[in-house]
């Protein structure tokens, strides 16, 4: 009986506590969440560490030059309030050393889109400080993309061609892109970059290649999981410096790799405090 009594004792006891918890949290004024932008951009200075790599004209010529300022001018329209980029960095707020000597001189000779378009719409909106917020494997750390485990495992179950017909079809668009240049902007090129309908936008890659393993050897998956890691902490990073707030808004632009798109969109939309917004509109302006 004693028990019987205390069991309910307790039950009540979580009622109560659930109540007034629900209570306080309505008392609380309502957190502003975060907004997310991501631009998922190619890589203009062909650092050829992709399985499949674009060959980009270059951007630092005076028409190119000028649509990164359009691009530029259009994302600043965003106002944003950090500028975050695929680098990493040691610093306690995660800021790049690098940013804080950037000028024209920097814009002229260096290509990489973490200059010509993170610091340039940074300097532009007035920010002291860039994030680096990208995630490498250090010293016992996992691959974040064992492609050649994959590519092992598909040679011993007979999968190859499956592989290849995956890398056939990222690499066509690819060649797609890489002619499209010739009579786009770099706006235009970016419009086509962050379409969801495109292949950067989905995962379909990955997950055909789920089919690539066995009940021990399940290579496919494995590189699913790891692709999912990376991203995950480069968001948790992002979430160590923009908060949702009281008042005014986080607002971060989140310039990156492309490839990262789905799950870094993925976490702004279903990340609790943490809202997406759509870079589409803006790039718009800078066609």
């Amino acid at each position: 009986m004693r028990r019987t009594i205390t069991a309910a004792a307790m039950v009540l006891g979580l009622i109560a506590g659930s109540a007034a918890a629900q209570t306080a949290a309505k008392s609380r004024p309502a957190l502003v969440p975060v907004q997310v932008m991501v631009l998922g951009s190619y890589h203009f200075g062909n650092p050829g560490r992709d399985i499949n790599n674009m060959k980009a004209d270059s951007v630092l010529t005076p028409q190119r030059q000028r649509e990164l300022e359009r691009v530029a001018d259009a994302l600043a329209k965003f106002r944003p309030t950090h500028v975050m980029v695929e680098m990493q960095s040691k610093e306690p707020d995660l800021a790049i050393a690098e940013y804080r000597r950037f000028d024209a001189k920097m814009l002229a000779s260096d290509a990489n889109e973490i200059v010509q378009i993170g610091y340039r719409t940074a300097s532009r909106v007035g920010l002291t400080a860039v994030q680096g917020i990208d995630e490498q494997p250090g010293e016992g750390e996992p691959d974040y993309f064992p492609y050649d485990k994959l590519e092992a495992t598909a040679g011993r179950l007979g999968k190859t061609p499956l592989l290849q017909s995956l890398n056939a079809d990222t690499g066509a668009w690819i060649k797609s892109f890489e002619a499209a240049q010739k009579g786009s902007s770099v706006g235009q090129l970016l419009l086509q970059m962050n379409d969801p309908r495109g292949p950067q936008g989905k995962m379909d890659y990955y997950y055909n290649a789920l089919a690539i393993g066995d009940r021990d050897d399940q290579a496919g998956a494995d590189l699913n999981a790891m692709w999912y890691l990376r991203n995950a902490k480069i968001f948790s990073k992002l979430m160590l410096i923009a908060k949702p707030g009281a008042t005014e808004p986080a607002r971060v632009l989140l310039v990156y790799g492309a490839g990262h798109l789905f799950w870094l969109k993925h976490f702004a939309r279903h990340t609790p405090g943490y809202i997406d917004v759509d870079v589409t509109p803006y790039l718009k302006r800078a066609r």
